[in-house]
């Protein structure tokens, strides 16, 4: 009984109908919410496989919080002290120049315990980006078995990705506070700390392209990169606007716990949703939208690759009522 219900709750519930050509969404704003309301409740199950492989992310990054906020207590507790009569405002300026050191090796070394955490999900969000983008042009794809199978097909390139990806803000914190400092000798200096920060932008951005062209086509990672760079840029409106989004539950908790009382209740809805769901929503937004850009900028260069998959075509209900027509023809 248990082991009927786990395979039911992995893989769904069989005997449900396909959609006719009549139920086909025309555009691709029709086929994510369709695609949405469909698979809502399997994208839980589908966080719930993939939230694992972030714990070690989510105890360093909690780590580096608690550690930070013990400094602020401290800082708090001297300030008290010193309005109450108890210390010395010395005392508190000593303090308040020690700190900054210990807040920004706290910072440091929070980043750097963060590469091997971050470098080991690249496989797990190849296979994550492969149901997503199979659900996002309804497509048929197992929670279990085609996640597990498409991290094992895709791990070398997406091991890369997430390193490289893991490096990044270890990069853009050193370079930030060198050229930074520098640039108050001389401004020039400006000008490699503004690229530094552009060019993680856009590799952060390029990844929205980058693990699903990965799941989908079979490429060297330098064109698979190349391309990546391209659409981000192309497309950048949207490639800004899709990341914007993905951060509005961060902007909306810290927003919460900065100007309201009810901090903790925000931290803890943010953690559950991105326990519960926010991963494997926010790729499935993300599937939906590279889909279509994969159409126009992808497939309708290979020959024989299929364009527009999930939407409604009339092109191909004429090819299949000329199949059927024609003899000896299987449809």
């Amino acid at each position: 009984m248990f082991g009927k219900m786990i395979n039911r709750y992995y893989y769904g519930k069989s005997g449900k109908g396909d959609y006719t050509k009549e139920d086909l969404p025309e555009t691709r704003w029709q086929l994510f919410w369709e695609m949405l309301r469909v698979r809502f409740s399997s994208l839980f199950k589908l966080n719930l496989l993939y939230v694992i492989v972030w714990i070690p992310a989510i105890i360093v990054i909690g780590r580096g919080l608690m550690m930070g906020y013990n400094g602020l207590a401290a800082l708090y507790d001297m300030q008290a002290q010193v309005e109450a009569g108890t210390a010395a405002a010395e005392t508190l300026q000593q303090m308040n120049s020690e700190m900054a050191g210990y807040f920004k090796a706290v910072l440091m070394q929070t980043l750097v315990l963060l590469v091997p955490s971050l470098a080991i999900t690249g496989p797990f969000t190849a296979g994550l980006c492969y149901v997503t983008r199979n659900w996002a042009r309804d497509e048929h794809s197992f929670v279990w078995s085609d996640f597990w199978q498409a991290a094992r097909d895709n791990w070398k390139q997406a091991l890369l990705t997430s390193l490289i990806t893991s490096l990044i803000p270890v990069v853009l914190y050193v370079c930030y506070t060198f050229y930074g400092s520098m640039a108050g000798s001389n401004a020039l200096f400006l000008v490699p700390q503004t690229l530094s920060i552009v060019v993680c932008v856009i590799w952060l951005c390029s990844l929205l392209y980058i693990y699903p062209q990965m799941v989908t086509y079979e490429m060297k990672y330098g064109t698979l990169v190349r391309n990546s760079l391209i659409m981000a840029i192309s497309c950048l409106p949207m490639t800004v606007a899709l990341k914007l989004l993905s951060i509005v539950p961060a902007l909306l908790c810290g927003v919460i716990a900065f100007f309201t009382p009810y901090s903790l209740y925000a931290f803890m809805a943010y953690g559950a949703y991105y326990l519960l769901l926010g991963f494997a929503l926010s790729r499935f937004v993300g599937a939906s939208y590279t889909n279509g850009v994969f159409d126009r900028m992808l497939n309708a260069r290979i020959e024989g690759a299929q364009v527009g998959r999930g939407l409604y075509n009339e092109e191909d209900e004429d090819e299949d009522e000329t199949s059927q027509n024609t003899p000896g023809t299987q449809a």
